[in-house]
């Protein structure tokens, strides 16, 4: 950089000569192009853009190459501000930044913000400084440096990276990455996921607790006004485990603002469920109002909404009794196998039918026998949970980590969210246990994925032991989960 600081001292002593107020800029000085106008309402800190030579802080994010060019992405911190450098290379070289509001799936491609070419004479040279995060439109962005030889056609990038504001550590970092997915036009993250949003806001609320980072709390009043009437209204829909989610989503909102509306949503959510249990296989909610399918998943997730609910409404006996029922019939149901692990569901004739133990099956359970142990205080509950969280937490590893049955290189889907469920309720279980048993594992599991499954953006993918695979906020949500835990 040192020719890239010499150019800079070398404009900013000719600016000096310049009558205060003129409209000329020096010559060389990187030009502020229509595109950067437009850019120039974002303000947050300052205003862009911004000259680096006002900033005392200069952290290397990312470099990248292009033709013996070296490209580095460069931030102030404390600002929130990025921009750009090019070096070892000739006059013209071509520089600037891309920005993305949403984790780096899109951008403007003709916005080159800051583009600039290295002046006569010079091997180097930088942009301006612009804003990673547009904060009064709820926009978390992230920044590249890209770079065009003189006389090439051939344009290079740094991967994405951001400021470490609002990600000053792994789990915070984490959070930010996740909420680069959610959508500020439906308030739903991915644009329109629906129980995947649930356990994805369920994420972000559990960092806010655990961190103390309030910044995207706003989510969960957005998130809230918006969805309310959807679907069948109070987050409720046809099939019972989404409502399910749903309602947990709206007790963990509960207990971090203490808002009543939003136990009242729970509430509604439990009862629609309740609705829905029948006699099919001797009792258990069903998984659809379109069938008699009685699952795992569904059950647990009334199980633990309907204790959780009895803990925070005082006097209830509603809630209570029906989460005793819940679970009374779910150890006898034939879910649970010889492994001790939980399959899918029950076949027509009411019999385990084999199919995969998801790890959301065996994690859910775990946090509705805690709530059912605070509920009641029956010791028996967690000797039940800790014996299938032996099992589970040995039988589902690979290679020392956790790795969902049939664990695919994508990131979209429903699939994706599971490892975050089964590790949120392995950590409450943990937690309510007095020699915290799993705090060893899920800090082993986060060091893994922090190490082998992180992008420069602190995007996450689905294999915490590493290997190939995109990220999404599915993957995001579960790792944010797995660090959470590790609280």
């Amino acid at each position: 950089m040192n020719s890239t600081r010499s150019l800079l001292t070398a404009v900013l002593m000719i600016a000096t000569t310049l009558s205060v107020g003129a409209a000329a800029q020096p010559a060389g000085a990187p030009t502020t192009s229509s595109a950067d106008a437009a850019a120039a309402g974002i303000c947050n800190k300052y205003c862009e853009p911004r000259d680096p030579s006002l900033t005392p802080h200069d952290r290397i994010a990312v470099t990248a190459t292009s033709s013996g060019r070296s490209l580095t992405l460069r931030f102030d911190d404390a600002d929130a501000m990025g921009w750009a450098s090019i070096d070892n290379g000739t006059t013209g070289d071509e520089v600037w930044l891309d920005r993305s509001m949403d984790g780096g799936r899109t951008w403007s491609s003709g916005s080159k913000l800051g583009d600039t070419t290295t002046p006569s004479g010079g091997t180097g040279w930088r942009t301006l400084m612009f804003n990673v995060d547009d904060w009064n439109a709820q926009g978390i962005g992230a920044l590249r440096a890209c770079g065009q030889p003189a006389g090439s056609t051939a344009i290079a990038c740094t991967a994405w990276a951001r400021t470490t504001w609002n990600a000053g550590d792994r789990r915070t970092a984490a959070a930010t990455a996740l909420m680069m997915s959610y959508d500020r036009g439906t308030k739903l993250f991915g644009g329109n996921g629906w129980w995947t949003s649930a356990n994805a806001l369920t994420a972000v609320i559990d960092n806010a607790r655990v961190t103390g980072m309030g910044s995207y709390q706003y989510a969960i009043a957005d998130t809230y006004a918006k969805n309310l009437g959807a679907q069948g209204g109070n987050f409720t829909n046809e099939y019972l485990d989404d409502t399910g989610w749903w309602g947990l989503a709206w007790v963990d909102a509960y207990d971090l603002t203490g808002d009543a509306r939003y136990l009242t949503t729970a509430r509604a959510d439990a009862d629609h469920m309740f609705a829905n249990w029948n006699g099919t296989c001797g009792g258990g909610v069903r998984w659809s109002t379109n069938g008699n399918y009685k699952n795992a998943i569904t059950n647990e997730l009334f199980l633990q909404l309907s204790a959780a609910l009895h803990n925070r409404i005082p006097g209830d006996t509603t809630y209570l009794t029906r989460a005793k029922n819940e679970w009374s019939w779910f150890k006898d149901s034939g879910m649970i196998n010889g492994d001790h692990l939980i399959n899918d569901g029950l076949t027509d004739s009411c019999s385990n039918n084999g199919q995969p133990t998801w790890t959301y099956n065996q994690g859910v359970v775990l946090a509705g026998l805690t709530e059912l142990y605070r509920a009641t205080g029956d010791t028996s509950l967690l000797d039940t949970a800790r014996g299938l969280a032996d099992a589970s937490s040995v039988r589902l590893q690979s290679g020392g980590v956790l790795q969902e049955p049939g664990e695919g290189d994508g990131c979209t889907g429903d699939g994706p969210s599971f490892k975050g469920a089964y590790v949120r309720g392995l950590g409450k279980l943990s937690s309510q246990l007095s020699d915290h048993p799993y705090a060893a594992t899920l800090r082993g599991w986060a060091d893994s994925a922090y190490a082998r499954d992180r992008t420069a953006l602190d995007q996450y993918g689905p294999h915490w032991a590493g290997g190939p695979g995109t990220s999404d906020y599915g993957c995001q949500q579960s790792a944010l989960d797995l660090l959470n835990a590790t609280s």
